[in-house]
């Protein structure tokens, strides 16, 4: 379980429902009108936008946000390289498939299988960039389908405004009608803003979080069987993995900072 995606929901639904409570409010955001316009034009919005095959993987990743996946730190992945180098160094390479069962990673299994199958370097090299390469693909469009949604919201909470502007026009002269008009055009407004601000965009940042974890696992797995590949020495491993670890991330804020300039 998410201790931190649970305390943050806690968090916010518990401010905005003091604030709402607080002014007498709750009470008119209970509307279906507006509920349905919101979730339902942002859902079709996103159907529209992403084919079945990458939407199918939509509820997995939001089941992801509540119990994300067990994944082994760089550093225990790092000490595992050093002792499956010097286990390869001391009994040769074929003594690592006693290793596999016990893999932290499936990926790391995979390449150790492979090293043991007298796959060449360049082989396991292209495997590793194409497999990397499709998961990042895959990562990204899950994301995407959140961030999507979370652009999509506010839209269609716009358009319950004005929807509701327009009925408060034609029922200018009937004083019950236009309060309940201008209910629906609040209420959209407001369910538009919070369901991209506290669901979907929230949603989108944590999975892509998880996401750069896992490459930067999947990467330096990759460099560390081909490390085991040459036969290098355990220390010399570590600090390649080690180096490699710190460059990745100051290249990931490299991005992050161009991206927002």
């Amino acid at each position: 379980m998410d201790f931190m995606t649970i305390l943050g929901a806690a968090v916010g639904s518990g401010v905005i429902f003091f604030i709402l409570s607080t002014g007498n409010m709750t009470r008119f955001l209970l509307n279906p009108e507006a509920i349905i316009l919101i979730f339902g034009g942002t859902l079709g919005s996103v159907l529209i936008s992403y084919p079945w095959s990458v939407l199918r993987h939509a509820p997995g990743g939001l089941m992801m946000m509540l119990r994300p996946p067990r994944r082994p730190t760089p550093q225990l992945l790092i000490g595992a390289f050093v002792k499956l180098g010097e286990s390869a160094l001391r009994d040769g390479p074929q003594s690592l498939a006693a290793s596999i069962p016990g893999a932290p990673h499936p990926f790391l299994a995979d390449g150790l299988q492979m090293l043991i199958d007298g796959l060449d370097a360049e082989v396991m090299r292209e495997r590793f960039e194409r497999d990397i390469l499709a998961t990042r693909q895959r990562h990204l469009q899950i994301c995407g389908i959140f961030r999507s949604a979370g652009t999509y919201a506010p839209i269609f909470g716009l358009l319950g405004t004005l929807i509701g502007v327009v009925q408060v026009l034609r029922n200018i002269t009937d004083p019950t009608a236009m309060g309940s008009s201008m209910a629906v055009a609040m209420t959209a407004s407001f369910y538009g803003i919070f369901s991209a601000n506290f669901l979907f965009l929230p949603i989108a940042t944590k999975l892509n979080f998880y996401s750069e974890e896992e490459m930067l696992n999947r990467e330096l797995i990759a460099k560390g069987v081909v490390a085991l590949f040459h036969g290098e020495a355990p220390w010399l491993i570590s600090r390649k993995l080690e180096g490699y670890m710190s460059y990745y991330l100051r290249r990931d804020g490299a991005k992050k900072y161009r991206a927002g300039a």
